[in-house]
């Protein structure tokens, strides 16, 4: 045995495990930023594209949606790169859940192969449309990118609702493997569509806000054009909605956690022992077995679990304390990303309130301060929320079956991944920021960065869809 074979014989498993969940939260957490706008994104661009074509047209929005489907082309090429090193890591990190459950949640990961390359198709369509399709046939090359992203995503979190809610087979009594393999109900499980309902309503706060941000700092920066505002009105209307919308979806969510998954209930919820009439604890760690700090109001948590003042929440004295998660950091991020999100709704009704009014909404300087850091408090919000997810699950990686340390390589390649998937992410993060801003600078300047066809069809004047 070589001196290297040795040194890595001797590495703790607890290192692999640690290399191993801290490289998929980086994976996870990075792509989900770009699948919310492969999610979100083209519904903004076809809003702009279909006011651009109406009736005697609008060169304004018909140029807003051809910029933002560059932009939208940048953000897939690089959720692309993402997207992919994630479906390796489920593999090479993971063994024990794909080689154990891969017949049961293979079908959406399939699914969401073919969703992926019908959007790189329809992408390419559209991009490459730009003065060579009839209007309307160009506006309608969106819809396959529309549904077949969300289709994609929905396939996704298909997986990560049946690792919350596992159904669709039978274990075998004597090897303990799945039997009986109903791919459809595994697809379609209990946790599914309120997990997706959620995260697309995050999706759509997500980028409406994010390019909301982008158009207000322009604004406060003295460009006030036509360009600016129409881009901030098209998403902030995006944004405003979900925003109103997305609690309501968030308290299903929750509920749907009474019964199913109790333990990350309580440690949300920072539920000490199990009562009725449980108390809203808002703040507070759990300190030595004890809550700490937290401010409490009674009953306010049994009613958000069950509807009722008086019902019974199961708390953490009824959890054996090996299945118990980082109880303070799911309870921290959870109420982070519902504050967060309280803000955003009441953001929301602001600007519902101010266009109700009939007011000029760039004529309100304190509501463009509040717009500009909406943006980023919403990114940080996904990620809470991811992260009150993912961790509150702990420690398991399917719900009552199957713990990570079951599922983790029995190898030691995360401790060399780990640090390449960093170096990665930064580079990615780096190029995205370079370039966007390139172009940015450049339609600043007036240029439009036309995308070179050497190969392709010429533009056909007189009925193309110009800027």
């Amino acid at each position: 045995m070589t001196t290297g074979a040795i040194a890595a014989s001797t590495v703790p498993a607890r290192s692999v495990l640690f290399a191993a969940r801290e490289q998929m939260a980086i994976s996870l957490g990075f792509h989900i930023v770009l699948a919310c706008f492969g999610l979100a994104f083209p519904a903004l661009i076809y809003v702009a594209h279909r006011r651009g074509i109406r009736g005697e047209g609008d060169p304004v929005a018909l140029g807003l949606a051809r910029r933002w489907s560059k932009v939208a082309a940048v953000l897939f090429a690089i959720g692309a790169v993402s997207g992919t090193v994630l479906s390796f890591e489920m593999g090479m990190l993971w063994p024990g859940l794909m080689g154990r459950y891969g017949d049961v949640i293979g079908l959406p990961f399939a699914l969401e192969g073919i969703a992926f390359f019908l959007e790189a198709i329809f992408i390419g369509v559209y991009l490459y449309g730009w003065d060579r399709l009839p209007g309307r046939t160009h506006l309608l090359t969106l819809v396959p990118i529309l549904v077949s992203g969300t289709v994609g995503t929905f396939c996704i979190v298909s997986v990560n609702g049946w690792m919350n809610a596992p159904t669709g087979f039978r274990l075998d009594p004597i090897t303990g493997n799945p039997t009986n393999v109903r791919p459809i109900a595994a697809m379609f499980n209990r946790a599914a569509l309120l997990e997706f309902a959620h995260l697309w309503l995050g999706a759509f706060m997500l980028v409406g806000f994010l390019v909301a941000s982008v158009y207000a700092w322009g604004l406060r920066r003295g460009r006030d054009d036509a360009h600016h505002r129409l881009g901030f009105k098209i998403a902030i209307g995006f944004a405003a909605g979900a925003a109103l919308i997305q609690p309501i979806s968030g308290h299903l969510a929750g509920q749907r956690l009474t019964h199913q998954q109790p333990a990350k209930l309580a440690a949300m919820e920072l539920a000490d022992h199990t009562e009725t009439h449980a108390p809203l604890v808002i703040g507070g760690l759990r300190i030595g077995g004890r809550v700490r700090y937290g401010l409490r109001i009674p009953g306010v948590s049994s009613f958000l679990a069950t509807n009722h003042f008086d019902g019974k929440v199961i708390g953490l004295n009824d959890v054996p304390v090996s299945e118990q998660p980082p109880v303070n950091l799911v309870h921290i991020t959870f109420q982070s990303m519902v504050g967060i999100g309280s803000l955003l709704a009441m953001f929301a009704l602001w600007y519902w309130w101010i266009r109700r009014r009939g007011r000029d909404l760039l004529l309100a300087p304190r509501f463009l301060k509040a717009a500009v850091v909406a943006g980023p408090a919403a990114v940080v919000a996904l990620e809470l929320g991811w992260v009150t997810t993912e961790v509150g699950r702990q420690p398991w990686v399917v719900d009552r079956l199957l713990t990570v340390r079951q599922a983790v390589t029995t190898g030691h390649s995360p401790l060399y991944t780990l640090p390449a998937i960093v170096v990665l992410y930064a580079a990615l993060s780096v190029g995205a920021v370079v370039i966007l801003r390139s172009m940015a600078r450049r339609w600043r300047d007036g240029a439009e960065l036309d995308l070179p066809t050497p190969y392709g069809p010429p533009a056909r004047v007189g009925e193309a869809t110009t800027t």
